[in-house]
């Protein structure tokens, strides 16, 4: 898989420019949704580089990252005129990204992208590292391809029309960098002022935690190894995140990815041995910003069953991410039933629901 190119921008306009021209198109497309059309289009409708771009628009949220939007995209790329010597730019969150680059990545059997995160946690995680996807059959990202951007660019800019609440999602994978780095990385993190955010410090953090990830892509681009380093919190993540859609209350990817990291964590100290201050440390952190998604012992065999269809599972094993120390990376890790529920009982207590 080829790597791209990830430029930390310091002029919004030279930089898209040049990462345009790169890219010789006959025709340039633009996919937002309906949040991002409006608060971050403004942004590069008028540079120009973007003039003559076609707009594509779709709905917001993860509830849109579907089957049928994507054929929707299709639709429009082959309605304008699109082929495959085209080039589109994908401006928004996580779920713009890996629909945008899935679409991007399948017309006529692919034609080039360009992501520009506008969410905290498409800039340290969905665009960056080359997966593509939609949600199917009540799962999530079940459908995708590996296929890098030819280039990210990278802006605090777009960070100043977030609300804290996406602000902290996208924090929850920078703090997951931090734990699979080093100490002191997960120590600023823990020590970054959320409430007060000093948005040039932020940025000099999120280029860190970007290196972090590409620097493990690039050892092992299809995760047959170390990148399920990035999928520390995600297994049991993942299962919270479904077990919100399906009963009314959706929860915002990153907090269900810190809640998970309460749950792997924990089971990093039983089995490998994580040290108990720095769980506590991380689990202050998280209760205090993310506060607490509540269910009962009655879910957990519910809760059990989305873990089973996680894609990191060889032959019905469900495998975790596990931490003998910060930096110290445990992969393919094995929970039984019975240990999966204990994480769940632990979790339970430690925050409180």
């Amino acid at each position: 898989m080829k790597k791209q190119e990830v430029i930390i921008c310091r002029n919004l306009s030279e930089d898209l420019s040049q990462a345009i021209s790169n890219n010789p198109h006959d025709k340039l497309f633009l996919l937002v949704d309906e949040h991002t059309s409006t608060l971050c289009k403004p942004l590069i409708d008028n540079l120009p580089c973007m003039q003559g771009a076609i707009e594509i628009k779709i709905g917001a949220e993860d509830v849109h990252k579907t089957l049928e939007t994507l054929a929707y995209v299709w639709k429009s790329l082959s309605d304008q005129g699109a082929t495959r010597h085209s080039l589109m730019i994908n401006l928004g969150g996580g779920m713009v990204t890996d629909l945008g680059g899935f679409a991007a990545s399948t017309f006529k059997r692919g034609i080039s992208y360009i992501n520009i995160p506008t969410t905290l946690l498409a800039m340290v995680d969905a665009s960056v590292g080359g997966k593509t996807g939609i949600n199917f059959n009540g799962l999530k990202n079940e459908i995708g391809v590996f296929s890098p951007a030819e280039s990210v660019l990278i802006d605090a800019e777009f960070l100043k029309s977030l609300d804290s609440a996406n602000l902290l999602s996208g924090y929850a994978e920078m703090l997951k960098h931090g734990l699979i780095s080093t100490t002191a990385h997960w120590a600023e993190l823990l020590n970054f002022d959320m409430n007060r955010i000093d948005y040039k410090a932020l940025q000099a953090l999120v280029a860190q935690s970007v290196q972090i990830k590409e620097n493990i892509v690039e050892q092992d681009p299809f995760e047959k190894g170390i990148r399920k380093a990035l999928n520390l919190g995600h297994t049991v993540g993942h299962a919270f995140e479904s077990l919100a859609l399906e009963t009314n209350r959706p929860v915002l990817h990153g907090y269900a990815v810190a809640w998970g990291m309460v749950c792997e964590l924990y089971f990093s100290h039983l089995k490998v041995g994580f040290p108990k201050d720095k769980l506590r440390q991380t689990i202050q952190f998280i209760k205090e910003h993310y506060g607490v998604m509540t269910f009962d012992c009655k879910q957990y065999d519910r809760l059990y069953e989305f873990m089973t269809h996680d894609k990191k599972n060889n032959a019905g094993i469900i495998n975790f991410t596990l931490l003998g120390e910060i930096g110290d990376i445990r992969i393919n890790q094995s929970a039984t039933k019975e240990e999966i529920f204990e994480m769940l009982d632990f979790y339970r207590e430690a925050m409180g629901c």
